[in-house]
């Protein structure tokens, strides 16, 4: 399954490229009525993420507009995010000790209590190396908590074309499965199974009936394989 990845992101089309950057960004902020009610439904995601270990040493990967940051209370607070613009004017961005563009800029030195990810690893092209890099930077007994879209399921696609995919093709008169299919490269099984391959014990728990019928994941990863991680890693740089 590993081998699988990177994945290569699909082209977008020119007149979904025209206008991606003004609606990702409105979309963040719930900027209209389907993205406020997405943020909503999303809060289930960082309500769970808070939950376990909160105010301990944390890094946050593809944190955006430090929209996780109001459900914390930390005590050392870095971030991953390589869009600088989504937090350049964040009130929150006072409580950040440290601002990264890539995991892979972090000394490993630098061992955290909890490393948290919100809706980012369904986005994440080299997804394995961005968790096997995290196993690594977790203390030995620290967690990594990942809260995804249950992307490739009915419910999941039948839930943002009846909102956000009716919104966008009134205002812009175009498919949003184009901008999803662009956005979401994994699947919430892919990152499940990437997720199980460098973590010792994962947990899910799901905002709906089941894996299959709900609209979130969320994942509290324990037990970091970290010989496996560091060989995955020494193999992908020997390429």
């Amino acid at each position: 399954m590993l081998t699988d990845f990177p994945k290569i992101r699909p082209e977008l089309p020119a007149e979904y490229a025209a206008i991606y950057a003004l609606h990702y960004k409105s979309n963040r902020e719930g900027g209209t009525s389907a993205a406020s009610l997405s943020q909503r439904m999303e809060s289930w995601m960082h309500k769970k993420t808070a939950l376990y270990g909160t105010g301990n040493k944390t890094l946050e990967i593809g944190a955006g507009t430090l929209n996780q940051l109001p459900y914390e209370k930390p005590e050392i607070y870095d971030v991953v995010e390589p869009f600088t613009e989504l937090y350049e004017n964040a009130p929150e961005k006072e409580k950040v000790r440290k601002f990264y563009s890539d995991i892979s800029e972090i000394p490993l030195t630098e061992n955290y209590d909890r490393i948290t990810s919100v809706a980012t690893f369904e986005h994440i092209l080299n997804l394995p190396e961005v968790v096997a890099n995290s196993a690594l930077l977790l203390n030995s007994d620290g967690m990594l908590l990942a809260a995804i879209p249950n992307e490739g399921t009915f419910l999941w696609k039948l839930g943002y074309k009846l909102t956000t995919g009716i919104e966008f093709r009134l205002k812009y008169g175009l498919d949003y499965s184009v901008l999803m299919n662009y956005e979401h490269v994994n699947t919430a099984d892919e990152v499940e199974q990437v997720l199980q391959a460098f973590f010792k014990k994962t947990t899910c728990s799901v905002f709906g009936l089941n894996k299959k019928i709900g609209f979130y994941r969320f994942y509290v990863c324990n037990q970091p394989d970290k010989t496996k991680a560091e060989n995955y890693l020494k193999k992908l740089h020997l390429k």
